[in-house]
């Protein structure tokens, strides 16, 4: 008897020191999954690409709503994927007389859904993994998509980490109010000088900082995005959706041209 508990004893020991070993190789290796969540920006090699003039032949999108027209450039070397995505549903008409769901406060509104309490349509796909980018922020004009999904491992539970999801909503960017103090904490903890002066100048919401995908930055109609990002409604459900109906009349993929007019550079 007394030989079967030592015996007990000594599998417990073993079990409880594997135990530690194996969440020590864990730890080790969820240092390398992180990256699913986060991504290392240089300040040295990052370009404020959304702060420089659209150039010929780039592609755009034009936003027609019932408030007035958005035009957008698109960013699809940075973030391929979604911009591939929102490109396929725009032109297949999927846009068309949608909805803005939410409008909240002055600070954006999200646009793109069938329905007017914000749920996804038919036939598309809300499965498009997040792309992060250093060149790209949530300065006022940015178009960011919505989402839709979080999924993590047992081992990204317990180290941190996971795969964030987009699809076909998105949100176009108002701005914050830049209290002194906000300017102060911004310039005190930015990645890099030039960054926190931008989103002072520009405007934008730093909290959504490498957060979403950024697909485009607008450079005609900001104050389209303030009327829609300011309109009148109430909390249902996860969205402040908007009392009266307003909504996108079509998305139109094209090019910029120099006759395309608007400026990247307007300030808030």
């Amino acid at each position: 008897m007394n030989e079967g508990k030592r015996l007990l004893k000594v599998i417990l020991i073993l079990t409880l020191v594997m135990g530690g070993l194996t969440i020590g190789l864990l730890y080790a290796e969820g240092q390398r999954v992180r990256n699913d969540t986060y991504i290392t920006v240089d300040p040295g090699t990052m370009k404020l690409i959304q702060l420089e003039e659209p150039k010929n032949g780039d592609p755009i999108a034009i936003i027609d709503t019932t408030e007035g027209e958005i035009r957008i450039v698109l960013y699809p070397e940075q973030s391929p994927e979604a911009v591939k995505n929102f490109t396929k549903l725009a032109n297949d008409g999927y846009y068309d007389n949608t909805y803005i769901f939410e409008s909240r406060e002055g600070t954006y509104c999200g646009g793109g859904t069938p329905a007017k309490n914000g749920s996804v349509g038919k036939g598309t796909n809300e499965r498009i993994k997040r792309e992060l980018h250093q060149d790209l922020w949530p300065f006022r004009g940015a178009v960011c998509m919505v989402q839709t999904d979080y999924v993590r491992t047992f081992k990204q539970k317990v180290l941190g980490g996971g795969t964030y999801y987009n699809g076909s909503r998105f949100y176009i960017l108002n701005s914050i109010d830049f209290t002194d103090d906000i300017i102060s904490d911004l310039r005190e903890n930015s990645v890099s000088q030039e960054l926190a002066d931008a989103f002072v100048e520009k405007g934008g919401i730093p909290n959504f900082s490498q957060q979403m995908t950024i697909i485009g930055q607008t450079y005609e109609g900001f104050d389209v995005i303030e009327r829609l990002s300011s309109l009148e409604g109430k909390k249902t459900g996860k969205f402040f959706t908007p009392t009266e109906d307003v909504m996108i009349k079509s998305v139109t993929i094209s090019a910029y041209t120099d006759e395309s007019g608007g400026s990247l550079t307007e300030k808030k």
